[in-house]
């Protein structure tokens, strides 16, 4: 028969192996975020809650058009997507994306689209960072909302090692529950 001491014991361990599996699940594998703000719309909107893969960058290299988080220089966290990858000539002309000279669709644009005004204003990466390929262990990123966004144009690549992760779900408010990539 287990003592009351023996009890509280195992309950205390059970309760302090929670909280370090919890701690390394966090810090290590994924994190919560919420977005702050409208660059990302319509894909997310401010106060959506989202769960990021801290871990999936330690094996593999960000993808064209990932969802990732990364930290400014302002000590903010930022979430964009991912447009150039290391080597990359980025342009845009008439509001269509050129990558390497080919033309790219961003379906995640066409309900922002509907209206018939220019997203995207035109640019070239050598205006907006000095160089014509994204630099290696770099990405370029764009915000969806591309007239009311702070990302590469603004605040040029984004070195790896500034990137979080990549945002993999997005589950507040559960009616927009959505699984990325």
């Amino acid at each position: 028969m287990a003592t009351k001491g023996n009890e509280f014991f195992s309950w205390m361990r059970t309760i302090i192996l929670a909280v370090i599996i919890a701690f390394i699940i966090r810090a290590f594998l994924f994190s919560n975020y919420i977005v702050d703000g409208e660059s990302m719309l319509p894909t997310m909107h401010n106060g959506d809650r989202l769960i990021v893969n801290k871990l999936v960058y330690k094996l593999y290299e960000p993808e064209r058009f990932d969802l990732i988080v990364f930290h400014t220089n302002s000590n903010a966290d930022y979430i964009k997507r991912v447009i150039g990858l290391p080597g990359d000539h980025i342009e845009y002309k008439n509001d269509v994306l050129y990558i390497n000279g080919e033309p790219y669709d961003e379906p995640f644009l066409d309900e922002l689209r509907k209206n018939g005004e220019q997203l995207t204003h035109d640019f070239t990466l050598q205006q907006i960072i000095g160089k014509d390929k994204v630099p290696e262990n770099t990405v370029f990123v764009l915000g969806d909302n591309r007239r009311h966004s702070t990302d590469s144009r603004q605040l040029g690549v984004i070195p790896y090692d500034q990137i979080v992760g990549e945002v993999n779900v997005k589950y507040w408010p559960f009616s927009d529950f959505e699984i990325f990539h």
